[in-house]
């Protein structure tokens, strides 16, 4: 096999995971509403590709590189085999998008256009229009008096072909173009008043609303056309950290940089008028009419889905059955958390256990007077954080709060600058990071006087500090006091605050420098295993997997005859059960319910099995260009806890596809008389093995 066959690109790999997100849309037997969120999910995705990752190969061609990567791929030829799949993604998008829209009119929901309309409906809803919609709108003429608007990404627009009202004979008959922004702070879906005698809920667009109404903006100009478009722009950001005075800054001035990045995509309604789409293409210099522009029959950007099957009255029937997590058992028990803890270490599993268990452990710590110090790392926070609030108050009561936030989280950046100042302004200690590295680890550490001495506290985690998405992604945290840990921890805010030589870790591998030797030293043991002829065995969840050197680790341990099952969501590099590489590799991906988002790692250390968890995947980014994070799970009851979900995962048979050596994913298919698993369902009852097994130490 040639060295590039070895290996599956990585964003050809992302086109499959999105695709997988698009069958849950596709599939008869998830909920109606629920198809929908999927469909909202396959927009936001694609989105964040194409700003990114298509954008990023756009800068490699503009910039005359052609050289191709380790999968054999030049990013000229990787941008068309791209172009080619994203069309046929959209297009099987929308063709699902227009299934979903009949299954929704069977169960009396609908989306009307203007004529389907009574004079009454049009009447009341022109009426919204003129209260509501009319006050807001910029109608923004192209002229030369007046230059082309900056249009911002991934928003939409009405591109509008004008004509002068010839009953002044001497005005020229030609066509003008305007541009009118669809207001994004009004919601997309406006309901229609019921036509009497029927419960049909009948929605219209904001946009086929706006068109109907558009001549109110253009006195004097009758309109030839009204279409709908939207511009996708590069938004990675090019930070100069080594030069940065004020990193803040920089990313500030960044972010308004990246609202005037190169076009990548313009998404246009089917049937544009050729004045319009020459216009756009001319502007933004859009010059590929295949691989840049992208003709849509249905409404552009279906991420309003997901809000709109949320909010929709009455209709839980069409939903999965609402899921209430479960407060921890070891700290439902206790007043005291940190008396829970000190008996003994307790992992939390989200979204089946409450993230209400996070926040009241910082809340609880912030109150205690004994408690003289919290460091604590942040990522990604909701937009009401509890967290935030606690560590302000700790702070205030005089306490030193360190919080390391990481500015440079994609499109957080903002929301992660205003918290940043109102940590400050609180009087927390705020870290931006380190230079060139971002700070992706989820970690905090609780300084607190006990008996005349320190005792330190820790909360790893695998998932960020969001509970909001804590609802959503299955993500581990562990809480333990165990003295290894708490050193560790302490070091590693000490190398993120200040000046600190890389520490001899007890329990943690921290990356950039120690986390893939740790890996690597773990995978050679159980080679060694396996040479021996003793349990040999590598169980690891991850997000994706894209590093090429962990991957040829792992082809050694396969040669070797090491058996590895991985859980991988999303991208997969690695090309498993080809013979004499990776025949004992085993890959499956579960798109389900809630997002895969924990990262666990099980060894089989011949026969004396270790288990980690971790917020780094295996990915070239993770492993050398951000600070991240593996812990041990030392307790043995946990330790049994996490291996049995990992089994679970690993036997699942209604969610779970497995990725073929030919780059492509088939589901796994229950075996003749063997019951369907569902392992998130069966993953809910993780509380009741955690009474299991309180009663069985009883």
């Amino acid at each position: 096999m040639s060295a590039s066959r070895k290996y599956i690109n990585r964003d050809l790999s992302w086109i499959e995971f999105n695709r997988r997100v698009l069958e849950e849309a596709e599939d008869p037997t998830t909920p109606l509403l629920e198809r929908l969120h999927f469909l909202s999910i396959v927009t936001s995705n694609l989105d964040e590709f194409v700003s990114v990752r298509v954008a990023g190969l756009k800068d490699q061609l503009k910039a005359g590189y052609n050289k191709p990567d380790f999968t054999g791929y030049t990013p000229q030829g990787l941008t068309k085999r791209l172009a080619k799949r994203i069309v046929r993604m959209v297009r099987d998008q929308y063709k699902t998008y227009r299934e979903l829209m009949r299954a929704l009119a069977k169960e009396g929901v609908v989306f009307v256009k203007w004529p389907d309309l009574n004079d009454g409906q049009k009447e009341e809803l022109a009426a919204y229009f003129h209260q509501i919609v009319y006050p807001v709108l910029t109608p923004m003429a192209v002229d030369s008096s007046r230059p082309f608007p900056l249009l911002h990404s991934k928003e939409l627009y009405l591109a509008v072909v004008l004509r002068p009202d010839l009953t002044d004979v001497k005005q020229e008959d030609r066509t003008y173009c305007a541009i009118v922004q669809v207001p994004s702070i009004l919601p997309r879906t406006v309901p229609v008043p019921g036509r009497k005698g029927t419960r049909k809920q009948s929605f219209i667009l904001l946009e086929d609303l706006i068109k109907e109404q558009i001549g109110q903006l253009f006195s004097g100009y009758a309109t030839e056309a009204v279409h709908a478009f939207r511009v996708t722009r590069n938004s990675d950001l090019a930070l100069n950290e080594e030069g940065a005075e004020d990193l803040l800054a920089e990313i500030e001035k960044e972010l308004r940089r990246r609202r005037r990045g190169f076009p990548v995509r313009l998404e246009i309604e089917k049937g544009m008028h050729e004045d319009a789409r020459e216009l756009l293409m001319e502007e933004l210099q859009l010059s590929d009419p295949i691989d840049d522009i992208h003709e849509i029959d249905g409404p552009l950007d279906l991420s309003f889905l997901s809000r709109f099957a949320g909010s929709l009255p009455n209709a839980d029937h069409l939903r999965y059955p609402r899921y209430e997590p479960k407060y921890p058992l070891e700290f439902e028990e206790s007043d005291d958390m940190l008396s829970a803890v000190r008996e003994r270490d307790v992992l939390v599993y989200h979204p089946y256990e409450s993230f209400e268990a996070v926040n009241d452990f910082i809340s609880e710590a912030a109150a205690d007077p004994d408690v003289l110090a919290i460091k604590m790392t942040l990522y990604r926070v909701n937009a009401h954080s509890v967290l935030v609030q606690a560590l302000t108050k700790a702070a205030e009561s005089g306490k030193q709060v360190t919080v390391v936030v990481e500015l440079k989280a994609r499109f957080d950046e903002e929301r992660n600058i205003a918290w940043a100042r109102q940590l400050e302004k609180a009087g927390c200690h705020v870290v931006y990071g380190l230079v060139g590295l971002k700070t992706h680890a989820k970690i905090t550490l609780v300084v607190r006087r006990e008996n005349g001495v320190l005792r330190r506290y820790v909360h790893v985690g695998t998932g960020n500090y969001n509970e909001s998405t804590a609802r959503l992604y299955t993500d581990a945290g562990l809480f333990t006091c165990r003295p290894d840990i708490g050193e560790d921890a302490s070091a590693l805010f000490n190398e993120m605050t200040g000046y600190s030589t890389p520490h001899n870790w007890r329990s943690f591998a921290v990356a950039p420098s120690g986390l893939k030797p740790k890996l690597f030293e773990l995978i050679d043991r159980e080679i060694a295993f396996a040479r021996e002829g003793k349990p040999a065995r590598i169980v690891a969840k991850v997000n994706s997997l894209s590093n090429q050197s962990m991957i040829d680790k792992l082809y050694e341990a396969s040669a070797a005859g090491v058996r590895i099952e991985l859980i991988v969501r999303g991208v997969c590099c690695l090309r498993p059960g080809v013979p004499g590489l990776s025949e004992n590799i085993r890959v499956i991906s579960i798109v389900d319910r809630f997002l895969e988002h924990s990262r666990i790692l099980a060894v089989a250390n011949g026969g004396n099995e270790e288990v980690f968890i971790s917020s780094a995947d295996w990915m070239t980014r993770n492993l050398s260009r951000r600070v991240e994070l593996m812990c041990p799970v030392y307790d043995p009851g946990l330790k049994k806890m996490l291996i049995n979900l990992l089994e679970l995962i690993l036997r699942d048979n209604v969610k779970a596809r497995e990725l073929k050596a030919g780059g492509g994913y088939e589901r796994v298919a229950a075996k003749e008389g063997e019951p369907p698993l569902r392992s998130q369902f069966a993953a809910a009852n993780l509380w009741l093995w955690k009474k299991a097994a309180a009663a069985e130490e009883t």
